[in-house]
């Protein structure tokens, strides 16, 4: 790593918005957040920022991600893992996908309330909802302000099926409520890991749980009946490639059920923020790593095909998906994940619907 690198930040430099490149000045005013002139702060601390948005549910229109709707309690995250697809959502916002995304979170408190609205709505049937399709749902500020947890209250309540994509052990906190919908299969947990070096996870994802704690919360989750697919997302060449037997084969013992994968794509403004990072990180393999990236997305750092995008083409892409089908077959013996159980809602819907009938 280089001198004058940021330590403790994924992205080592601001990036220009697309979307507000001949504007010279961002207000927050619409956010409900103002700088007092004289104050001074910490350039490399973190802001948090209360949002009121209307809905909190999306249905996500992308065919690759195995998802119909997801959630997200916060916008941006601390995380600072530098090649995060959400970065490019910040600029919607009006920030930088580099340092602002991991700086600038945007946080919303009514998250619970609006779930319930949406669960109680007489049109809405259950669909698994994932927390979080974007960010992190336990990224550092969850700790404190226990957003996602309320909202997993409201699917206990509701009876309702969710899906978790995190990467923080910080989601054991929540043990005692993943428990009550584990036993009516309404939970599968999707955990992060892309390596099983340390020293690796401090270089992309510098704010994360430690490997270790990953580790072990597979294991904690698995030995409460909670099923848990790891998420090696995403492999890239030549950093974490060569890791997908070792790993498959140690979280399996652990007790995970599935582990899924993609191929790094760096779409929009990720592409600079990589380039960047990787060159001050890794310098002596920085223009092979990038070079073994463009191959297997036809030659271009950014790949937005359907179908391709998230697991690439080519050799080197081949290699990646035959070395994990053989991992998979070697080492996971308990076959896929049982779908989520919806009945359990829709049962639970049917006399509070005959309530607004009657009336």
């Amino acid at each position: 790593m280089s001198q004058d690198s940021i330590k403790g930040r994924g992205a080592q430099k601001h990036v220009h918005n697309r979307f507000f490149e001949h504007q010279h000045e961002i207000r927050d005013d619409f956010l409900n957040f103002c700088h007092a002139e004289e104050e001074v702060a910490d350039p490399n601390m973190t802001k948090y920022i209360d949002v009121f948005p209307k809905s909190l549910v999306n249905k996500v229109e992308s065919p690759d991600v195995g998802m119909g709707y997801s959630a997200n309690p916060y916008q941006g995250c601390e995380h600072g893992c530098v090649y995060c697809y959400a970065r490019n959502s910040h600029e919607y916002w009006g920030y930088s996908a580099g340092l602002d995304f991991e700086r600038v979170i945007l946080v919303k408190r009514n998250a619970a309330q609006l779930l319930r609205e949406k669960l109680n709505s007489k049109s809405w049937e259950a669909h698994p909802i994932v927390f979080s399709g974007n960010t992190d749902c336990y990224q550092p500020i969850e700790r404190k302000l226990e957003i996602t947890r309320n909202c997993l209250k409201v699917f206990l309540e509701k009876k309702h099926p969710v899906g978790i994509i995190t990467k923080n052990s910080l989601i054991l906190r929540d043990l005692d409520i993943l428990k009550e919908l584990a036993r009516d299969n309404l939970i599968q947990v999707n955990l992060s890991i892309t390596s099983l070096s340390e020293a690796t996870r401090r270089l992309m994802e510098p704010r994360t749980a430690s490997i270790a704690q990953r580790l072990k919360t597979v294991a904690v989750l698995s030995e409460n009946n909670i099923p848990v697919r790891v998420m090696m997302a995403p492999i890239i060449p030549s950093l974490n490639s060569h890791e997908i037997l070792p790993l498959v084969k140690e979280v399996a013992t652990l007790g995970a059920r599935d582990v899924a994968y993609t191929v790094v794509r760096l779409n929009g403004q990720i592409a600079e923020i990589f380039t960047d990072w990787i060159h001050k990180s890794l310098p002596d393999r920085a223009e092979r790593i990038l070079n073994q990236i463009a191959e297997c997305h036809g030659g271009t750092l950014n790949d937005s095909r359907f179908g391709r995008r998230m697991r690439g083409e080519g050799t080197f892409a081949s290699q990646i998906k035959d070395t994990m089908e053989l991992a998979k077959k070697k080492y996971l013996k308990q076959g896929p994940m049982a779908p989520l159980n919806t009945t359990l809602y829709q049962s639970l819907k049917k006399p509070q619907l005959r309530l607004f009938d009657e009336s």
